[in-house]
């Protein structure tokens, strides 16, 4: 466990893979469960579960927590509850190659959002390695056409999708300035924001003819996963992720939010294989490591 923790790579591996699992649990959400009500019961039980575990380490740091509240509140807010809100509507109304394209445009706007913020120098070979993941993205979203690109435009779904990539990229550059406490009670803190500020959408869903009632099975089990793995597991590696190697090259990872969601949808939907699969995996790995190697610009 020491070791895993220790490997900031590995984190942020195991964290993409989560969350394109989380994508294929969002369209199998799809007719039993509403995507407000996947929200807010997603972070109904992390919080639960995150308390628990972070009760000794947020009583400790409550002095810095309280000085630090608005901060940490609206990081949970943006990073949590806006992401993936649209996130989770979006698979309503747009299909998952334009999803899966847009959350790859998430480390270029790091990139240039740690600049215009901190003034960050992004590093010749991160845009590199960044145009490289892109590719391998590219193929494998567009079973190997790129030009079925331009054979549709935006959508409301995609306009959620884009808004997600902004407020996404936003939070992860919001964690530099993570003030000095534990990464328990940090957790803690942002997902009681998500749980508060995902209500409101809930309660707006349940006013309408979109809330689904009652939840299927398949609709209970998808809130489980969102729960117990997205939630919780991705969150915390990621935070410490980018606590190690900084945001830009974390950002970097999720390029291989696409690839994984791709292997499941083939392993677990019976989507076909196909010879860009095998080209584009090696391309978003390749990419990755290419714009982690030399000086490092955090």
């Amino acid at each position: 466990m020491a070791t895993l923790f220790g490997n900031p790579h590995l984190l942020l591996v195991i964290t993409t893979f989560l969350w394109g699992a989380n994508t294929i649990a969002g369209k199998l959400a799809v007719g039993h469960v509403s995507p407000m009500m996947l929200t807010v019961g997603r972070w109904a039980i992390a919080i639960v579960f995150i308390w628990w575990l972070a009760r000794h380490e947020v009583r400790r740091d409550w002095p810095v927590i309280r000085r630090h509240l608005p901060y940490l509140m609206l990081m949970g807010m943006t990073g949590y509850t806006l992401f993936n809100v649209p996130l989770y509507s979006a698979a309503h109304f747009t299909s998952a190659i334009n999803m899966a394209i847009e959350q790859a445009a998430i480390p270029l706007v790091i990139f240039i959002g740690n600049f215009l913020v901190f003034r960050i120098r992004t590093t010749s070979r991160q845009w590199i390695g960044f145009g490289i993941t892109v590719i391998g993205v590219v193929l494998t979203v567009t079973n190997g056409n790129p030009m079925k690109l331009s054979e549709s435009g935006l959508n409301i779904g995609d306009l959620m999708m884009l808004f997600a990539v902004f407020v996404y990229a936003a939070y992860s550059i919001g964690l530099k300035a993570k003030p000095d406490i534990h990464w328990k009670s940090f957790f803690a803190v942002m997902v009681t924001s998500a749980f508060i500020t995902s209500i409101p959408f809930a309660l707006w869903e349940a006013t309408t003819d979109h809330v689904i009632y009652p939840v299927t099975l398949q609709g209970v089990l998808v809130v489980l996963y969102a729960a117990l793995f997205p939630s919780i597991v991705s969150q915390i590696f990621y935070i410490l992720a980018v606590e190690k190697l900084g945001a830009n090259i974390a950002g970097l990872y999720i390029n291989l939010i696409p690839i994984f969601g791709t292997l499941m949808a083939v392993a677990f939907l019976g989507e076909p294989f196909g010879w860009h699969h095998a080209v584009a995996l090696p391309l978003v790995i390749g990419g990755i490591i290419y714009a982690q190697t030399g000086k490092s610009m955090r």
